[in-house]
C-alpha cells in the first residue's frame, strides 16, 4: 500500500514530537550540568564533572556497579540461556507447568521481597556482601530471560537441529557451537536489558549495603545529592556520570539491540 505524503509528512511530526519529549530531560540535565554554581555566571564549565567525580568518590562507587552488573549479566545469559534451550527444545513431564512456575519471577514486584530476602541474607551472613547484590538481581532477571530466549529457540529451524543432530552433536554442541552464535541478537538484546536494570537498580543496594565500601553508583548519588543540594549543577553533573555507562553501552550495541527487538517482536 503506497503512503500518501500528508500521511508520511503526519508520521515525521508525531515522531518528531516525542523524540522531543524523549530529549529534552536529558539536554535539561546536560545543560544544567555545564552551568557555573555561581548564579549569574555564564560560560561552559566541564570542571562539574571533574568536582562531582572528587566530591563524591564516583570511581569507587562506578567500579563496584560495573563488577555487579557484569556478573549479573553473564550470570543470568548462562542460567537463561541453558533452561529457555531445554523449555524451548525439548519435551519433558510437566514442561508447561515448569515455564509457567518461572514465569511467576515477572510477576513478583521486588517491593514486595525486599524485606524477607534481608532477613534470609543476614541470617546467612551475605548482607554487606557483592553476593547480596549479584545473586537477589540474577534471580529476578533469569525470569525475564528465560520467557525472552524460550521464543527465539522455539522459532529456531528444525531442521537446522535435526542435521546437527545426525552430525553427531549432542545438546551441548548444539546449543553452544550453533544455537547461540545465530542468537546473538536477542542475547545482545537481554545482555542490555538486564546491564541497565542491574545498573539502575537502588532499592536493592540502599537496603543490603551498610558500608560505603560497596555503594553502587545510584546509591553514591543518593548521599551525594544531600550536600549538593545547594549546588544543583554538580549534582546534575553527577547525574550525567552515573547515566553515561549506559548511554555509551546502548550506543556501542544499539545495531544488535534493535535487530533483537524486532526479531523478537515478529518471532513472537
Amino acid at each position: 500500500m503506497r503512503v500518501s505524503t500528508a500521511e508520511r509528512a503526519g508520521t515525521y511530526v508525531i515522531l518528531g514530537v516525542f523524540t522531543v519529549f524523549a530529549l529534552y530531560p536529558m539536554v535539561a540535565i546536560l545543560v544544567t550540568a555545564l552551568r557555573s554554581e555561581v548564579a549569574g555566571q555564564g560560560g561552559i564549565h566541564w570542571e562539574n564533572f571533574a568536582t562531582a567525580w572528587t566530591q563524591a568518590r564516583f570511581g569507587s562507587y562506578l567500579l563496584n556497579s560495573v563488577l555487579v552488573s557484569v556478573c549479573v549479566v553473564a550470570l543470568s545469559l548462562v542460567l537463561s540461556v541453558l533452561a529457555a534451550y531445554a523449555f524451548g527444545t525439548m519435551r519433558f513431564r510437566g514442561s508447561g507447568v515448569l515455564f509457567y512456575l518461572v514465569l511467576l519471577g515477572l510477576t513478583v514486584p521486588a517491593e514486595a521481597v525486599v524485606v524477607p530476602l534481608y532477613f534470609d541474607l543476614r541470617d546467612l551472613g551475605l548482607t554487606n556482601t557483592y553476593a547480596s547484590l549479584i545473586f537477589p538481581q540474577v534471580a529476578q532477571s533469569v525470569a525475564f530471560g528465560v520467557f525472552w530466549l524460550r521464543t527465539y529457540f522455539r522459532s529456531t529451524s528444525r531442521g537446522i537441529v535435526e542435521a546437527a543432530r545426525l552430525d553427531g552433536a549432542g545438546h551441548w554442541q548444539t546449543l553452544w557451537r550453533i544455537l547461540v552464535p545465530m542468537g546473538r541478537p536477542a542475547m545482545v538484546t537481554l545482555a542490555v536489558l538486564v546491564f541497565m536494570w542491574t545498573w539502575n537498580e537502588f532499592l536493592l543496594a540502599r537496603v543490603m549495603v551498610t558500608g560505603e565500601e560497596l555503594r553502587t553508583a545510584p546509591l553514591g548519588l543518593q548521599f551525594f545529592s544531600g550536600p549538593a543540594t545547594t549546588t544543583v549543577p554538580l549534582l546534575a553533573a553527577a547525574s550525567v556520570l552515573v547515566a553515561l555507562p549506559v548511554v555509551v553501552l546502548y550506543l556501542f550495541l544499539q545495531r544488535h539491540f534493535i535487530r533483537g527487538m524486532v526479531d523478537g517482536s515478529v518471532k513472537g
